[in-house]
């Protein structure tokens, strides 16, 4: 029994000392569509919010169970940063994640009778793009991918 508790010490052990793996190498996104989302009338507005939607995929051989994930929302003409959204213990089953879809709280907004394609098309509306950021467990974060979020209208 105590041989049993000393092995099983060492074993965790080991796995807390070791280096993590190299995620900006080991990680690939993939199946990226963006967009933005159609939130429906919001105080009398039509609202659009930005939307992301992807999966993780491990395309080596190092063993990463699972990521945290911060998806930053970033304005594109002066880098701002408009929302984060934190996504802890996301598993990477079968060497990838579920498909993952976010979607910020706040965008653009236009008073009917102004459509929803002209809130895209007005000269006032502010381009943003996704910053997918990772880590394990208390490393360091690390810069997956940027990508500008398409102006197409998503309803889905």
């Amino acid at each position: 029994m105590v041989r049993r508790l000393l092995v099983t010490a060492c074993a965790l052990l080991l796995v807390a000392c070791s280096q993590p793996a190299d995620l900006k190498a080991s990680l690939q996104v993939a199946d990226v569509s963006t967009g933005w989302f159609d939130a429906g009338i919001v105080d009398g507005k039509n609202k659009l919010v930005p939307s992301i939607s992807f999966r993780l995929r491990n395309g080596s051989d190092a063993e990463i169970p699972y990521v945290s994930l911060n998806l930053i929302f970033r304005l594109a003409d002066n880098g701002e940063t408009h929302e984060e959204v934190f996504k802890q213990r996301l598993p990477l089953e079968n060497k990838q994640t579920e498909l993952i879809t976010i979607r910020s709280q706040t965008g653009h907004t236009g008073d009917p009778p102004q459509t929803r394609q002209q809130i895209l098309d007005h000269s006032g509306f502010r381009d943003m793009d996704a910053v997918i950021m990772v880590r394990q467990s208390a490393s360091q974060w690390v810069e997956l991918h940027r990508v500008r979020i398409e102006r197409q209208l998503i309803t889905r």
